[in-house]
């Protein structure tokens, strides 16, 4: 029945190449860890130049959980995590488990557009937990790392079989394989449009540079933003109980962030090798191009050494660019935009209807009006103004490590001497957020899963870095209606999401 389905789509295809009809190519291009807030972006310059400045950037991007392998789900189906039931980076909370396999993956992204005649390709990380037993469905060329980031020594699931490597820089190996696939794609007896999907492993842990780039940035230190190593009480208790880091640990902090800084400079080499290559081949104006993040990070921040899955800007805003047919370059769009908003915008872009179990929404027409504009959009109704973050905490009893002075039973989580046993996560560290856009106004308010029930709240506008906790500043009224509305997030599905 799959095959039957499949040969219809591309025999409706094919009739509309014969009416003329082009349906784009699509190219997205997701890193793993990168921020924003810490200038993540700047070592991107061939990145910025050919899809930022040649087509549209984003200012309000954010993942709708800080986390890499339920924000990879989300781009992947298009929903936030409460539905797709990938709450974290571990098997027995959803990551590639049951519910994924025979529920979310075979109606995903790459599934709905290979059943309508597009060509697939995957490149890099998928998803934390994926072994590589199989390829996944939806894919025509796979070739799928086996587990969490890495950069040497991995393992590959390249279509029918798992292909081991130990001195070839992953990142490297990544762009080749796409350059090739690229080629192939857009040869001119080659009738069907296709949707690429490259994940290199940067910029996350272990922030390995190729040994080109290795030392480029070494007199660079992390960012010294106001909350830099600069504990305070009013955030919940996992962030507020931190002490001051030691100076060894700032150190630790800078060397790290110089790692991520240079292994992103073969992700931008990627970038440019991946335009390149749609230039030379004439498919460039025909192909749509997403560059983005999984989720943000932290380096330092409330002296929380190196992590994410925090509610704070650092963790959750993300770079996104886009540049493609339709898109004016040099735009600047201030909508309100999550992970959950690409795959409906890609399959708008083929003309496929969105699904009515995705939470997300098409932003072609916000790109549209950008370029009729002037390319500089900000937030008008009717576009969504709240957007949902939300985290579980994963701090169990296999999350113990003995060599920090903690207990197996209070249930900590990222405790590693690399942070001086700061930890990074716990069983509680369970949130859900509600990030507020209206006309002056860009907010964002929190409830955690705790004893405490506790609460943060901050005003963007006037405390970017989120130094001060006016949860308790807010009117009565305000804090009721923010709990209304994010109750009513952390169930909606489809269209209820869209507020």
């Amino acid at each position: 029945m799959a095959s039957f389905m499949l040969s219809l789509a591309i025999s409706i295809f094919c009739v509309a190449c014969v009416l003329g009809e082009q349906l784009p190519n699509i190219l997205l291009i997701l890193t793993d860890d990168q921020d924003v807030e810490l200038h993540g972006m700047y070592p991107m310059y061939e990145t910025s130049k050919l899809l930022g400045r040649a087509g549209a950037q984003f200012h309000n991007a954010f993942t709708p959980t800080p986390i890499c392998c339920p924000a990879r789900a989300s781009v992947l189906t298009g929903q936030y995590a409460h539905n797709h039931r990938t709450f974290n980076n571990s098997v027995s909370g959803g990551c590639n488990g049951p519910n994924w396999l025979d529920r979310s993956e075979p109606r995903a992204l790459p599934a709905v557009l290979q059943n309508h005649g597009y060509r697939t390709f995957f490149a890099g990380k998928y998803l934390n937990q994926f072994r590589g037993a199989k390829v996944p469905p939806g894919w025509n060329e796979f070739h799928g790392l086996h587990g969490n980031s890495r950069y040497y020594n991995y393992t590959l699931r390249e279509n029918s079989q798992n292909v081991s490597y130990t001195s070839t820089y992953l990142t490297d190996l990544l762009r080749d394989r796409a350059v090739d696939f690229l080629r192939s794609a857009t040869r001119s007896d080659e009738q069907r449009p296709f949707f690429a999907m490259v994940a290199p492993p940067a910029p996350h842990a272990p922030y390995t540079p190729a040994p080109r780039h290795r030392g480029v940035f070494s007199n660079t230190k992390a960012l010294r933003t106001p909350s830099f190593n600069n504990p305070t009480e009013d955030k919940h208790w996992l962030v507020g109980s931190s002490a001051r880091l030691a100076d060894e640990t700032v150190a630790t902090i800078d060397r790290y962030f110089q790692g991520r800084w240079e292994s992103l400079l073969a992700v931008d080499e990627l970038v440019a090798a991946l335009v390149a290559v749609l230039s030379e081949t004439k498919a460039l104006d025909d192909t749509y191009i997403i560059y983005t993040s999984d989720n943000g990070y932290h380096m330092g921040q409330f002296a929380q050494p190196f992590d994410k899955r925090q509610p704070y800007e650092t963790d959750i805003h993300v770079p996104l660019l886009m540049r493609g047919p339709g898109i004016a370059a040099g735009s600047h769009l201030h909508v309100a935009v999550s992970l959950i908003d690409l795959a409906p915008t890609v399959l708008d872009w083929a003309g496929i209807a969105v699904p009515p179990y995705m939470d997300g929404r098409s932003i072609r027409g916000d790109l549209l009006q950008a370029g009729r504009a002037g390319r500089d959009i900000t937030l008008h109704p009717p576009y969504r103004h709240s957007l949902l973050i939300e985290y579980w905490g994963e701090g169990n009893d296999d999350t113990y490590n003995p060599s920090c002075p903690w207990e197996r039973s209070d249930r900590l989580a990222e405790c590693t001497p690399e942070a001086a046993c700061h930890c990074q996560d716990s069983w509680n560290n369970t949130f859900a957020c509600l990030r507020d856009f209206k006309y002056n106004v860009d907010r964002i308010y929190c409830q955690f899963n705790d004893n405490e029930h506790f609460s943060e709240a901050y005003d963007l506008l006037q405390d970017p870095y989120q130094m001060l906790n006016i949860v308790y500043d807010l009117l009565p009224i305000e804090r009721a209606i923010y709990r209304l509305r994010l109750q009513n997030l952390t169930k909606c599905s489809g269209h209820s999401c869209l507020v």
